[in-house]
């Protein structure tokens, strides 16, 4: 049962690296062509998340540091 927890979890993890380096890609693809990436404008998708949060006041700060907190390694 190990092996598969820390095969499933190791995909995961690879799958967040390759998406974490795909994502700065795609928004200097749009900030250098002005075209969108795979359908997706990725700078309209990124500011109505950041706007989400700041909405949210007190709780939203908290669910974005709980968010980082996801991505950051420790």
């Amino acid at each position: 049962m190990e092996k598969v927890t820390n095969y499933v979890t190791g995909f995961f993890e690879g799958l967040m690296a390759v998406m974490m380096s795909i994502l700065p890609l795609t928004v200097l693809w749009y900030v250098l062509t002005g075209g969108d990436v795979w359908g997706m404008d990725i700078i309209a998708n990124l500011t109505v998340l950041i706007n989400d949060f700041a909405a949210g006041g007190f709780t939203g700060l908290i669910v974005l540091m709980l968010v980082v907190g996801l991505f950051v390694k420790k």
